[in-house]
């Protein structure tokens, strides 16, 4: 039976008298986060909310010193809930870990067991790291447009921020649930990339032309958009009648300049996507539906740079300056 060490390597952030600084440190399991399930992580993964975090330029982390990684996969080793017991493999992203709690870059970790959900048996430890946060905000938009009435027969869905984790999967998992996939992104040299993904057609931002009335002519019949401000504003006067819009990401910035006319002309709505504190019964469908049905056929592509615990400092800077192509998993220990 697996033990906890005294001392481990974990990636803690500080931000003290000394500064805002992050590195591999010796932690013990009491200097972290209390939680009812005590894992050993295998794998974890970098998304752009862990490159902001671990170079503090944004606001992700609320209580200091907090390990880092929003994602992780392992066994458990020991478990107050009920619901787990040991070696029994499972995933957690988001739950505001690396926000409030300590996070998935450690080689031991306490959770709640709200957090956690069990690994379906055919997903390994590292694919569902591949998948990670990014491919649970994917299955996410998809799952509340569907809910919201969304179907193939109704016409393209186009992905903003097409080359990135979520854009990438989400190219993936609509072309393979039955959905013509469009592209944009600022990166054309990407472009084969992506339609080999699924993507029937790949534009680039920087050749969008939407028009200045609240309304132009309709040319898609959704879209999951990770840009946000003027993108976002841009995509609500071409979505079709009845056609939905998943807002999951924000790379353009904050901000909002529409009129309501799409949605009380056009009936289009716009879905909040909060992948984050995403409700616990919809978390396990969703990774069941990753497993399964949803699961990209191209992951393994998609997944496309694998790092060590302490080589990740030149991921975070190349997300920083907007360097992202696919997924980045995180090796942690076997």
């Amino acid at each position: 039976m697996t033990q906890v060490p005294e001392t481990f390597k974990a990636f803690r952030i500080h931000n003290d008298d000394k500064g805002y600084r992050s590195g591999i440190e010796e932690v013990a399991i009491n200097d972290l986060t209390e939680g009812e399930v005590t894992i050993k992580v295998e794998w974890s993964s970098i998304n752009y909310k862990d490159a902001l975090a671990a170079t503090g330029k944004g606001r992700i982390v609320r209580k200091y010193p907090l390990t880092g990684g929003i994602d992780m996969a392992g066994k458990v080793v020991s478990s107050e809930d009920e619901r787990f017991e040991p070696g029994q493999a499972v995933v957690a992203t988001g739950c505001s870990l690396s926000e409030e709690y300590d996070g998935g870059y450690t080689e031991y970790l306490r959770v709640r067991g709200s957090s956690v959900v069990p690994l379906p048996a055919n997903l390994s430890t590292r694919e569902a790291m591949a998948l990670g946060t990014a491919g649970f905000t994917a299955a996410l938009c998809l799952y509340r447009m569907e809910a919201n009435g969304q179907t193939p027969e109704a016409g393209p869905i186009v992905v903003t921020g097409a080359s990135g984790g979520v854009g990438s999967i989400a190219i993936n998992i609509l072309a393979n649930a039955g959905y013509e996939a469009h592209a944009i992104t600022g990166k054309v040299e990407h472009f084969e990339w992506l339609e080999h993904l699924g993507a029937k057609q790949c534009i680039s931002r920087h050749d969008l032309h939407w028009g200045q009335n609240p309304l132009e002519q309709t040319r898609w019949a959704g879209c999951i958009d990770n840009v946000g401000g003027d993108m976002l504003a841009g995509i609500t006067r071409v979505i079709k009648l009845w056609g939905n819009i998943a807002s999951c990401g924000m790379a353009g910035g904050i901000g909002l300049n529409t009129t309501v006319f799409p949605f009380i002309l056009r009936g289009v709505s716009l879905l909040g996507i909060s992948s984050n504190n995403t409700p616990y019964d919809v978390r396990t469908q969703l990774w069941d539906r990753l497993a399964n049905e949803w699961r990209p056929p191209n992951l393994d592509e998609i997944c496309n740079e694998e790092v060590a615990l302490d080589e990740m400092e030149p991921v975070f800077k190349r997300m920083m300056k907007g360097g992202s192509l696919g997924r980045t998993v995180v090796r942690i220990g076997g």
